[in-house]
């Protein structure tokens, strides 16, 4: 009886995997494509390589495509999976490693249904995004690229586990999960909106980091855009909820903090969404920005994304003076009192008002309002730094000279201190973050 049970389970397995690859196959884009009614770059920008290098950057290629200290493109850069570990590839013009001989139906190909000369890649590679870009777009990308100097380096092998490892198997994935589609504008919203819709979405593929994902580890469609945990980092809750995301931000605080990663009075962009500001968002125009904030005014609210609602106004940091912590402060956890006295007050100071920069503000932080402590911990134990316009503000590793114990007790007295909660950061945890 049990084997019969097997068989059925498995028949019915084939059948829904076949239903799916069919519905996928009949339902993907065939024939001519049309002129997409949207382009990713400004109507001003020139035709040719600056086009793409204004794509590239909206797309945030290089962030992924870039070793550490490596050169931009080249690829090599790892991302650890639950399965395993895959490497970027290599964008650059060299016809051994990298792009160098690929035809433009290739690169689209790769681009848009994630399929490489090796065969399917992996959806770490937001190809799930990019099917929504207009072939011209994509092509304009290509062509910057081929105007890169060549860097001959191929990609380190990929590590993963069986059956992760068998590429052909993302077929099914694909045809469960992927939905290729172009970018369609909807009539009744503003064309503003439609821009921003394309720019965060098809390019900046925004949802990819914040958007939770299933069993399958595609994206929950109805929880888009509400926060995930990505990389050993938080991508926050970028809905309209009010306490939860960014319902009650200013425009031009959602503006700043696109174009600057900080946004005052609010929070500042560390870990993965520095490097996304860094290497993309700062270089859009400024009404490409305010396309973004029109889009995202338009998202559905979501609550929760694992991190707790914003305190504005906390009770200690209110007591508390630039030099001073307020009476209310001083019974706090004594041993993160004094490593942040020690360590932490000079830059932050007792009430929370960035003193060198207003990067270094904590009150309204997200990373202080979260119990977990989870972006709190990296900052504390890797440091953070983001580029704008040429300038660097950034905060040194404590990982060096902090124990296990020392990075939860500070993290759990900030979180008290700057963010109202109690905070669960446990020297387990710590050692977890440090080992990552």
């Amino acid at each position: 009886m049990k084997i019969l049970r097997r068989i059925a389970c498995f028949g019915l397995l084939v059948i829904l995997v076949a239903a799916g690859w069919f519905a996928y196959t009949a339902l993907r884009p065939s024939g001519p494509e049309p002129v997409s009614p949207f382009a990713g770059v400004p109507a001003d920008l020139p035709a040719g390589v600056a086009r793409g290098a204004y794509l590239a950057r909206a797309a945030d290629c290089v962030a992924c495509h870039t070793a550490p200290g490596g050169t931009p493109y080249a690829g090599g850069r790892a991302f650890d999976l639950p399965f395993g570990k895959i490497y970027s590839t290599n964008l650059t013009p060299d016809k051994e490693t990298g792009i160098g001989d690929w035809t433009d139906d290739a690169f689209v190909r790769a681009v848009r249904q994630g399929v490489g000369r090796a065969g399917h890649l992996y959806p770490a590679m937001p190809y799930t995004s990019y099917t929504a870009m207009s072939r011209e777009d994509v092509l304009d990308i290509k062509t910057y690229l081929l105007s890169l100097a060549p860097v001959r380096q191929a990609a380190p092998l990929n590590t993963l586990a069986f059956p992760f490892n068998q590429r052909w198997g993302m077929a099914f994935w694909n045809a469960i999960f992927f939905h290729e589609q172009r970018f369609r504008p909807d009539p009744a919203k503003s064309v503003e909106w439609n821009r921003g819709a394309y720019l965060a979405g098809p390019l900046g593929h925004c949802g990819e980091c914040h958007t939770p994902r299933n069993a399958g580890f595609a994206m929950q469609s109805r929880a888009y855009l509400s926060g995930a945990d990505i990389d050993g980092w938080k991508a926050y809750n970028t809905t309209q909820d009010d306490l939860y995301g960014i319902g009650a931000w200013r425009d031009e605080q959602i503006a700043g903090y696109l174009s600057t990663g900080h946004a005052r009075g609010r929070s500042s962009a560390a870990g993965p969404m520095a490097e996304v500001v860094e290497h993309s968002l700062q270089h859009l125009t400024s009404n490409d920005i305010g396309a973004l904030v029109a889009y995202l005014r338009g998202i559905t609210p979501v609550k929760g994304g694992g991190a707790g609602p914003v305190e504005l106004a906390p009770a200690a940091a209110r007591a508390s003076n630039p030099v001073l912590p307020g009476e209310s402060a001083r019974d706090e956890n004594g041993r993160g009192r004094r490593l942040f006295a020690a360590d932490c007050a000079g830059c932050h100071q007792w009430n929370g008002a960035g003193r060198q920069s207003p990067y270094a503000d904590l009150v309204g932080s997200r990373a202080v309002n979260d119990p977990s402590g989870t972006a709190l911990m990296q900052v504390l134990l890797h440091g953070t730094n983001v580029q704008i316009n040429g300038q660097t503000h950034m905060m040194p590793s404590f990982g060096s000279v902090y124990s296990d114990a020392d990075v939860a007790a500070v993290s759990n007295y900030v979180i008290a201190h700057f963010g109202d909660k109690k905070g669960t950061v446990t020297v387990q945890q710590v050692h977890g973050k440090r080992r990552d």
